[in-house]
């Protein structure tokens, strides 16, 4: 079955701070910094049994590692990202061929209402983690609330980071992000709270059934592929917005320096957390 890509307009399209190339920050994050997450989506994908008869939606899907890892397992996908770059990638990840789509999964009467063999999905993940910058889940509530009638009595998983304590990132963004004026800026680092993917859900209307915390250590071949994989991510971009990306990229690189090991390899562990919930 083709795997069908959706440009979302209803997620914010990625904004670059100026000086940013789009493309080159997509390619980083689809070869540097998206697989970090795998061991998030093996966690979901086993617990929730996911296999030829799934119907997988992923929202923010970014440059489609998940929908890939979701495909393998028999899966039929469709991913929706703002980023056109990102999409693009995801495209490549899932040749043959994906059917790319200008539309908005979740209105009524797009084409992305049901899976590309117009079956009603069974699955929503939204795996981009929240609760590392203040406002970064900011719509997503809001999106999750307009899923389409077919998409009743799907399960949805959100994704966040966990307590600041136990992941070793989080010193990194609260760091660099002193560099931006929080007054200027929602994009200023807070810590990840207890109920960041309740409060998501409830907004939505979805009901919880489950959650759980996954283990997803950062792993760099040295400081340089760290710093263009941590930069990808967007959680500097306030920061690079007030002073450039030079200059973010060396506090970074400065930050990193009590994760560096003595081969030169960076290794920051971090835990994650994600939450099981159905559309009522």
């Amino acid at each position: 079955m083709t795997p069908v890509l959706v440009r979302d307009h209803l997620s914010p399209a990625d904004t670059e701070p100026p000086g940013v190339d789009p493309g080159v920050r997509a390619r980083d994050w689809s070869e540097i910094q998206e697989r970090m997450l795998v061991p998030l989506y093996e966690a979901v994908y086993e617990r929730l049994e996911v296999g030829p008869g799934t119907r997988l939606l992923g929202l923010r899907c970014g440059s489609g590692l998940a929908l890939l890892m979701a495909a393998a397992r028999g899966a039929v996908v469709t991913g929706a990202d703002g980023s056109p770059e990102r999409l693009s990638l995801a495209g490549d990840r899932l040749l043959p061929e994906a059917l790319f789509l200008d539309g908005a999964p979740g209105v009524a009467g797009t084409a992305a209402d049901t899976a590309p063999d117009g079956t009603p999905y069974t699955l929503i993940t939204a795996f981009e983690p929240i609760g590392c910058l203040a406002g970064d889940a900011d719509g997503l509530g809001e999106q999750l609330g307009t899923l389409p009638e077919s998409a009743q009595g799907a399960v949805v998983v959100l994704a966040a980071w966990g307590p600041p304590e136990r992941c070793a990132t989080a010193s990194v963004v609260r760091a660099v992000s002193r560099l931006a004026d929080p007054t200027r800026s929602a994009s200023s680092w807070r810590p990840a709270h207890r109920d960041d993917l309740e409060e998501v859900a409830h907004r939505a209307g979805l009901r919880p059934d489950g959650s759980g915390r996954v283990s997803c250590p950062f792993g760099y071949a040295g400081t340089d592929s760290a710093v263009r994989g941590l930069l990808s991510t967007g959680l500097f971009d306030a920061a690079i917005a007030a002073v450039g990306d030079k200059q973010v990229a060396k506090e970074v690189t400065e930050a990193l320096h009590p994760y560096r090991r003595q081969d030169g390899t960076v290794w920051m562990p971090n835990v994650f957390r994600y939450l099981v919930t159905r559309v009522p």
